[in-house]
C-alpha cells in the first residue's frame, strides 16, 4: 500500500474514533492490570460496570490475593469468563507479591508471565501507565489489517511487527481501540460492509474483491461468448449434414433417370 494512503487511512481513523480512549476506572497500577485483563471477551461497559464495586471489596492487592475464588467469581460475574478471570485475578495478584514486592513489573517479557496477562494485555497496560508505544493485536486489528493490505502475519506477533514496519509511532496506541470500533460496527468478521466503510477509498479487500468481480464478469462473458460459438458450429453441422444428405438423394435419383 502507496505511504499516502496510509496517512490518509490514519487521518481518517482519528476524525471518526479519535486520538484518545479513557482508561478504565483505577487508582493503582495493578488495578488498571486487572481491569484490561477482565476487558478480554468482554465490553468496555461490562468491565466499567464491575470495577467501582471490585474495588470497593478489594482496595489492597493484598485483599484480593487472599479472597475466595468464588467470591471474586460472584464480584465480577457480568462480566465474559469471568470464571477463569477469577482463578487469573488471584493467582495474578499472588504473583506481583511474591516476586515483585507488590509493584507491578515495567518489563514486557515479565509481564506476560503473570497469570491471565498475554501479549496484549501487557501492551495495553505499558502503554496507558507509562506511555510506552506498543501495538497490540487483536483479532480486529489482525483481520482489518490483512483487509487493508497493511500485514500478512497469521497470528498477532507477525502482525504487530508488521504494523510498527508499517505505523508511525504516535499511531500504535491507539490503532488498536480505532480498529476495534470499526471491526465491531462495520468490518466483522463475518461481512465486511464496504459501502458504509469510513476506508472503502483505500481498502485493498475491497479493490480485489472488485478486481474478482470484473474477472468473473469477464469470464462469464468469454463462456457464453464460447456457448454461442459452439452452437454457430454445431448448427452449421447440422445443415452441411442436412445438404449432404439432399446432394446424394439427389444424384441418386439422377442415377436412376
Amino acid at each position: 500500500m502507496k505511504k499516502e494512503n496510509i496517512t490518509k487511512i490514519l487521518s481518517a481513523l482519528d476524525q471518526e474514533y479519535g486520538i484518545g480512549k479513557d482508561g478504565f476506572h483505577h487508582h493503582k497500577d495493578w488495578q488498571l492490570l486487572i481491569a484490561i485483563m477482565l476487558s478480554a471477551q468482554s465490553t468496555d461497559k461490562q468491565v466499567e460496570d464491575v470495577l467501582p464495586g471490585l474495588w470497593k471489596k478489594y482496595p489492597a492487592i493484598e485483599e484480593l490475593a487472599e479472597a475466595p475464588i468464588e467470591e471474586i467469581e460472584e464480584t465480577i460475574r457480568t462480566v465474559g469468563l469471568y470464571k477463569s478471570k477469577a482463578k487469573n485475578m488471584k493467582l495474578c495478584c499472588n504473583q506481583i507479591l511474591s516476586e515483585y514486592q507488590g509493584v507491578v513489573p515495567k518489563e514486557l517479557d515479565q509481564l506476560v508471565q503473570l497469570a491471565g496477562v498475554g501479549r496484549k494485555t501487557a501492551t495495553l497496560f505499558l502503554a496507558d501507565t507509562y506511555g510506552i508505544p506498543g501495538v497490540t493485536v487483536d483479532t480486529h486489528v489482525l483481520r482489518i489489517s490483512q483487509r487493508l493490505g497493511w500485514a500478512k502475519g497469521k497470528n498477532p506477533v507477525q502482525v504487530e511487527k508488521e504494523l510498527m514496519k508499517v505505523l508511525p509511532e504516535d499511531h500504535w496506541i491507539r490503532i488498536n481501540y480505532q480498529l476495534i470500533y470499526l471491526g465491531r460496527s462495520i468490518c466483522t468478521a463475518r461481512t465486511s460492509h464496504c459501502d458504509r466503510c469510513i476506508l472503502e477509498e483505500w481498502c485493498e479487500k475491497k479493490n480485489l474483491n472488485k478486481k474478482k468481480s470484473d474477472k468473473t464478469k469477464l469470464d462469464k462473458k468469454e463462456t457464453n461468448k464460447k456457448s454461442v460459438n459452439q452452437k454457430n458450429v454445431t448448427s452449421k453441422k447440422s445443415v452441411d449434414k442436412k445438404e449432404r444428405k439432399v446432394d446424394a438423394k439427389n444424384a441418386k435419383n439422377n442415377k436412376i433417370l
